[in-house]
């Protein structure tokens, strides 16, 4: 795909496929779990039983007894979810088809979208220690595309910009409370602009991929460039940045996105890398608090994520702020200001400026003095007059002043 067009593009890069042992599964749960009919279907992938890098350093379990993103809604806008697949089954909503109009988002003929609602809200299976990181949130699915990554190379149908933009109108219309945007555009539309605007003005976090171009020279991403968007990039299981993973200003933080373990449509799962697979991780953690801090605005919420990162293990641009650290989001307190070198504009910062407060002071203190001097010269105005006009009196009626004791 040319750069020059102004359309989405996945930010998952090629996936790799799985031949580990597959977990027995009972053959009346096996029939509905066929992945929806595509053009060109996908290759069959085995369950995996292994305990993946990403849940050693985020333990779901750790966080279960304080939030599962219960009751809380996460749009994922992408290539549809399979709602069939045995750990999403039961979580996800019934959604929309912009890219195939009629359907519900439940065609997903790429597996990016349900391996990126998997890593948010998958559902702990017998046999299978891969689960999401917020079990109990919704998904609404949105589907904008069904591009593949061929020999390194987007192939496949996918959205204008102009509807990408009505999807993230629509997620946000159908009630979402986080929106997860793993599609990037490497131009600024200003239909796409909009769209973030009017989600940030309804109380929405927006959580979206860094992109993968970083040797192509870090190409401006967006939505993730965009004020009010986490902007995410990727680390490997060793904490240091993803090669791929773009580095910029927009990069607020960085989580797992190399050889990360997802469901797959149907049964099974797979590994794959992207920035794509990094953002649902930040789109959980905004799950988990918008259930235990409930009280807390979209803003708030963002900037306590970026605020409780753990520090990068190298500098420049690439970790934004540091290392997701969703217990650290949930657990910790304070006002949770960005702690990175870029604050996101849009989300409006909840501490008075105390330069301004400062300025307040000065003033209140200057019109404090200028009303008691006024007073003071206002009183002895009036007593001049009294005494002008009182003591020629006085010495007429030849009155004296009391002589001391």
């Amino acid at each position: 795909m040319s750069r020059s067009i102004a359309r989405p593009v996945l930010a998952g890069l090629a996936a790799s496929i799985l031949t580990a042992p597959a977990v027995p599964i009972n053959a009346a749960d096996a029939a509905p779990r066929t992945a929806p009919t595509c053009a060109t279907p996908l290759a069959p992938v085995q369950p995996v039983a292994a305990l993946p890098w990403t849940q050693q350093r985020y333990d779901p379990a750790r966080l279960a007894p304080l939030a599962t993103g219960a009751g809380v809604t996460v749009a994922v806008v992408d290539s549809g979810v399979d709602r069939v697949h045995p750990q999403l089954a039961g979580q996800v909503l019934a959604g929309t088809d912009l890219l195939d109009p009629g359907g519900d988002g439940s065609r997903d003929c790429a597996g990016h979208g349900t391996g990126v609602a998997s890593i948010i809200a998958a559902q702990p299976r017998p046999g299978v220690a891969f689960h999401g990181l917020a079990p109990g949130a919704r998904i609404l699915p949105v589907r904008v595309s069904e591009q593949q990554v061929v020999q390194g190379r987007e192939s496949g149908r996918t959205v204008s910009a102009a509807d990408f933009a009505r999807a993230i109108r629509w997620a946000v219309d159908h009630d979402a409370d986080v929106v997860n945007l793993s599609v990037v555009l490497y131009a600024d539309d200003p239909t796409v602009h909009a769209a973030v605007a009017y989600a940030v003005e309804r109380d929405v976090v927006l959580v979206a991929a860094a992109g993968n171009l970083h040797d192509s020279g870090d190409p401006r991403p967006f939505p993730a460039a965009y004020d009010g968007v986490l902007g995410v990039g990727a680390i490997g299981a060793d904490g240091v940045r993803a090669g791929f993973s773009q580095t910029g200003p927009y990069v607020d933080l960085v989580a797992p996105g190399s050889e990360v373990l997802t469901a797959a449509p149907g049964q099974g799962h797979q590994r794959v890398e992207g920035t794509s697979y990094a953002a649902p991780f930040v789109a959980a953690t905004a799950a988990l608090l918008r259930q235990y801090r409930p009280e807390l605005t979209a803003a708030q919420v963002a900037r306590r994520i970026i605020a409780t990162a753990d520090p990068a293990p190298g500098p420049g641009h690439g970790y934004g702020a540091g290392v997701l650290n969703p217990y650290r989001a949930v657990t910790e307190t304070g006002p949770g200001q960005p702690a990175g070198p870029r604050t996101v504009a849009a989300l409006a910062d909840d501490r008075a400026d105390a330069a301004q407060l400062a300025r307040d002071a000065r003033r209140a203190a200057a019109r404090h003095r200028a009303l008691l001097v006024g007073a003071v010269v206002g009183t002895t105005a009036v007593a001049v007059v009294l005494l002008a006009l009182v003591l020629p009196r006085g010495a007429r009626r030849r009155w004296r002043p009391a002589d001391p004791v």
